[in-house]
């Protein structure tokens, strides 16, 4: 396994970050925007590990990227199954929103085994699971937005709705949460497991939900009249969205900062580091950092 260093940085990118007042102190004092890498084809589905190591993916390519906090970056797994989205179940169990067969895997980042969690849904294929959440109980709520590939040996869209769903806590059953979405995409949860927000990509628009003790969503509020591709959440309970960089919303759907990013599509973020106040940001064929004075939450 190959692993290239950090050293030099790429390129450091001097970018303007416009924010309202309110807003200023979530980004380091004199933070630059940081190309760390530019040698992917398109970076996708970023996760963190208890270490602050970030696993994303390069899904032309059909593998899994680490970036370990000291040694830079690695290849973790090739034949990832077109991986796209990804996130930690727990300490060690990775999930994958596994494009390439429409499925949801978990991979165990010790031994590499993978386990397929869902391979359909009533006898149909998935559109293709593309973002996913998990609350502390196990509960994994995952999209499934229909994006034609040209690797599907079959390409028809089995399921005509583009679904919001649930897999329980056991992976014995999979629920629709929500079928009123035009194409769900991005999706994240608070810490305490009470609040989900999903991004309706396809209407430009991200929802709030309420999660109920068994796991059903109530409530279903609209946060912003923003789509967004990936997500992440902050210790303040700001949500970023991305998609034309990365725009931040507080918690009551207001927006707060931009941050313009260089690229033709932004497509994830998520928090990590050392101390998880480092904002990662895959776009492109890159993935970028911005240093942070709030720390991101899992």
């Amino acid at each position: 396994m190959q692993v290239s260093k950090l050293f030099p940085l790429i390129a450091i990118v001097i970018v303007t970050l416009s924010c309202k007042k309110q807003a200023g102190s979530i980004v380091a004092n004199n933070a630059q925007l940081i190309k760390l890498s530019d040698e992917y084809m398109f970076t996708e589905g970023p996760a963190t590990d208890n270490n602050g190591n970030i696993y994303f993916t390069d899904q032309p390519t059909n593998r899994i990227i680490k970036w370990h906090v000291e040694d830079g970056f690695s290849v973790f797994m090739e034949n990832a199954g077109r991986s796209n989205g990804l996130f930690f179940l727990n300490d060690k169990d990775l999930l994958a929103c596994a494009d390439e067969k429409n499925e949801l895997w978990l991979i165990d980042t010790k031994t590499k085994e993978i386990k397929v969690l869902v391979k359909n849904f009533n006898g149909k294929k998935l559109n293709g699971p593309n973002d996913m959440w998990s609350d502390k109980s196990g509960k994994i709520y995952f999209t499934d937005p229909y994006y034609r590939r040209d690797y599907w040996e079959n390409p028809d869209q089995e399921i005509k709705k583009q679904n919001l769903y649930y897999l329980t806590s056991d992976f014995s059953q999979i629920i629709v949460a929500d079928s009123q979405l035009v194409q769900p995409n991005g999706i994240i949860g608070t810490p305490d497991g009470k609040t989900l927000y999903v991004a309706d990509i396809g209407d430009n628009k991200t929802y709030r939900y309420t999660i109920s003790r068994s796991g059903e969503l109530t409530n279903r509020t609209l946060f912003c009249n923003k789509g967004s591709d990936g997500m992440t959440i902050d210790e303040q309970g700001n949500v970023y969205l991305t998609g034309n960089g990365v725009t931040v919303f507080n918690k009551n759907g207001e927006q707060i900062l931009y941050i313009p990013v260089e690229e033709n599509w932004t497509a994830n973020v998520t928090f990590g580091g050392k101390k998880n106040k480092t904002l990662f940001i895959t776009a492109m064929g890159s993935i970028y950092t911005l240093d942070m004075n709030v720390k991101g939450v899992h």
